[in-house]
């Protein structure tokens, strides 16, 4: 069998996943970034032999957003957003087993950097539309295609910018469904699906500390990178309160049901879901990680000044009280300074879009649970929220119980199951035939 045969064979939402992955739009966060205008020119193209009339904005050279809207057959119906964005994080090469950019298919998965963040949900909503207009039928409803730029820096040069200058692209819309939901988890010996309808708020934060510069030779108790570093390990290794959300005490009763542990122990209840706990146990607490420290440029001199970068994710509409907290923990003598802030969102497990969702998913997957949960990151609905757009998480995947899905956002050798995508294009294709 040649190689152009086993590409024919693959289905096409595979095809065009790995299609994505290979164009490199590595996004190094505060403006560095290799640019996502070949991704979106290969959206474009593939939306316009749909026969639909692609929109480009690119405020910012390289930094290039795409939009076609698909009519429904309900004028009635608001438009539903239906969106993704095209940049990845930064892959190293030297610590995957295999070139992150070069979309390759081994032991029936996908691999590569964005074959979970999350190029395979863009290949699903481009292939799901392709369905529904080549087989002549239209969707329920309006629906606007959207793929971001920048949104691993917070689409400060993607999402916000094309809110605040096309509107006029969501038009209609009140509601909208993009990345980390609809997903399935082992729970105990049962399968679940996570429905997000919440992120927690995001705050990149940097520390900075002063002190005399010297020679590394003398007593020296004047020094910043001494004082950076005790802030910096004091509130890396702080244990942030339990604190539950509507959103999150339904994920625990739901869960605790299926695996039949005591759902006023959260902490216990994640531990039943094997792989995803760690992602799940982070919904239930702020979070403030370390990620960066710069400081000196020589081996015998003492810098004057040290900065650390810090990833802070509170739960919705604590970000005041947490930021307070965070001066009380490192101390007067460091200076706290917001390089970024978004907003936090949760909105009900109800409602006709929810209950199409959860329809969607058993009728592929029968009798299977679906419990609501918040998601520790954030994604582009964020800034759809600027407009009144209620955003939820929906890249439906079947997944095998113990795949640590949720551990490769972001995470070294990124893959997702061939079937787990096909599954997904065609729960997201009967959704949009539907709703």
């Amino acid at each position: 069998m040649t190689d152009g045969s086993v590409t024919d064979a693959l289905p096409e939402v595979v095809r065009v996943a790995r299609d994505l992955i290979r164009f490199d739009t590595t996004n190094y966060g505060e403006g560095r970034a290799h640019g996502e205008r070949e991704a979106a020119e290969y959206v474009g193209a593939y939306l316009q032999a749909l026969g639909l009339t692609p929109e480009y904005y690119e405020p910012i050279p390289r930094r290039t957003n795409v939009m076609a809207r698909v009519p429904g057959r309900n004028k009635s119906k608001p438009a539903l957003v239906v969106h993704g964005h095209l940049d990845v994080v930064p892959a190293v090469a030297d610590d995957w087993s295999v070139d992150p950019f070069a979309g390759e298919i081994r032991d029936g998965m996908l691999w590569g950097r964005g074959a979970v963040d999350m190029k395979d949900m863009d290949a699903m909503i481009l292939t799901s539309v392709a369905d529904l207009l080549r087989a002549g039928e239209q969707p329920e409803r309006d629906l606007v295609l959207a793929f971001f730029a920048d949104e691993e820096n917070g689409g400060v040069e993607g999402s916000q910018l094309v809110v605040r200058d096309r509107p006029e692209w969501f038009a209609g819309a009140t509601e909208a469904i993009s990345e980390v939901g609809g997903y399935s988890i082992g729970v105990g010996e049962r399968r679940a699906y996570l429905l997000q309808v919440g992120e927690k708020a995001l705050i990149w934060l940097r520390l900075r500390a002063r002190g005399t510069a010297g020679h590394g030779s003398r007593f020296h108790p004047d020094n910043a990178v001494t004082r950076l570093a005790e802030a910096v390990s004091a509130l890396g290794r702080s244990a942030w309160p339990l604190e539950l959300t509507e959103t999150t005490r339904q994920t625990v009763e739901g869960l605790a049901a299926l695996c039949g542990v005591d759902a006023s122990d959260p902490d216990a209840v994640a531990a039943e879901t094997g792989p995803a706990s760690g992602f799940l146990r982070s919904t239930f607490r702020t979070t403030t990680n370390p990620t960066g420290l710069t400081a000196g440029y020589k081996h015998n001199v003492i810098p004057d000044a040290a900065v650390a970068t810090i990833d802070v994710r509170t739960l919705p509409g604590q970000e005041d009280r947490v930021l307070a907290e965070i001066q009380r923990i490192v101390g007067d003598d460091v200076v706290v300074e917001i390089s970024h802030r978004d907003i936090g969102l949760e909105v009900p497990f109800a409602g006709e879009l929810v209950e199409a969702m959860v329809g969607a998913l058993d009728r592929h997957d029968p009798g299977v649970p679906v419990v609501p949960y918040l998601m520790g990151g954030g994604t582009d609905n964020k800034a759809l929220a600027e407009l009144g757009i209620a955003g939820y998480g929906f890249a439906p995947l079947r997944l095998p119980a113990d795949l640590d899905f949720t551990g490769m956002f972001h995470g070294v050798d990124e893959r997702v199951p061939l079937d787990a995508l096909v599954f997904g294009q065609r729960v997201l294709t009967d959704l949009l035939r539907t709703y």
